[in-house]
């Protein structure tokens, strides 16, 4: 087993490949860190001249197509979940206080939440280009993560069976990786076989803004931080980007409701609760 380590969108990136070690490895490790960067240099509203942040200025671009494909899953996801996914909660999140990268976030704010709108308006053609009503500014950060780990990982997989964690967005071709899941007590491990894993937790990137707890997943239907009984949701799916739009809409509708639409559609997933729960679901059994 080759590993290989580093630093992009924010986070710790782990690659692991399953095969002797070659100077085709390392040269495959080496693309997928560039193609990390590659893509937080299109994604990421914290680059004041990434492709993001020129359409959050302009209101509309000529995107690339790895911009436009983002937006456009992300705009499917919008609809499937019923809005709980939205990539529109830009304006919430520098609302809640989330207006620098995380490692330059103060531990508290000395204001309240200011609560924004979200759900506008944005289309993207089929050429590419994507324009914004009046008003509205899009934040890719979970789904533009878990769209570059898969990215990477089909680079590394073409000399075996392979794996990508990016900050817990989990990416895999070939062969069943056991992945060790945190839960209320201790953890347990899920098997990824040609899949995806994402987790989303208000506890993983979390401040006090006023004395009150806040944190990056935003309820579009508020434009407030999301309150609820659930700490964390980690969620298997086809791809890790299926898996962080999954993650996002379960934590947002509590425990009862996320198990039961996890059952209903077969979809694996680990919930704990703020009380010290931990509820499997989906067809996950102790």
């Amino acid at each position: 087993m080759q590993r290989y380590g580093f630093r992009a969108m924010g986070t710790q990136i782990e690659l692991l490949l399953a095969a002797p070690a070659t100077t085709d490895a390392e040269a495959v490790f080496d693309a997928a860190q560039a193609e990390f960067a590659r893509l937080e240099g299109l994604l990421s509203r914290f680059l004041p001249d990434s492709e993001l942040s020129r359409l959050n200025r302009d209101g509309a671009i000529a995107a690339g197509p790895d911009l436009a494909a983002v937006v456009r899953r992300a705009l499917d996801a919008r609809e499937r979940t019923a809005g709980r996914f939205d990539p529109t909660v830009h304006d919430a999140l520098l609302g809640a206080g989330y207006d620098r990268t995380f490692a330059q976030m103060p531990g508290e704010l000395g204001r309240p939440v200011e609560p924004a709108c979200c759900a506008g308006g944005v289309r993207v053609d089929a050429a590419g280009r994507i324009e914004l009503e009046p008003g509205v500014r899009l934040d890719l950060g979970g789904i533009g993560k878990s769209y570059a780990a898969e990215a990477a990982c089909a680079l590394i997989a073409e000399l075996g069976p392979a794996l990508v964690d990016a900050g817990g967005d989990i990416a895999t071709r070939g062969g069943a990786w056991p992945v060790g899941v945190a839960t209320a007590d201790g953890s347990l491990t899920l098997l990824v076989e040609n899949g995806g894993l994402a987790t989303s937790g208000s506890d993983r990137r979390s401040w006090l803004a006023d004395g009150q707890e806040a944190h990056h997943l935003i309820d579009p239907a508020s434009g407030r931080p999301a309150a609820g009984d659930l700490v964390r949701v980690t969620v298997v799916a086809r791809d890790a980007v299926e898996a962080e739009i999954h993650a996002k809409a379960l934590f947002l509708v509590g425990a009862t409701r996320a198990a039961a639409e996890a059952d209903a559609s077969g979809l694996p997933c680990v919930l704990v609760t703020r009380d010290g729960q931990t509820v499997l679901a989906g067809g996950i059994s102790a």
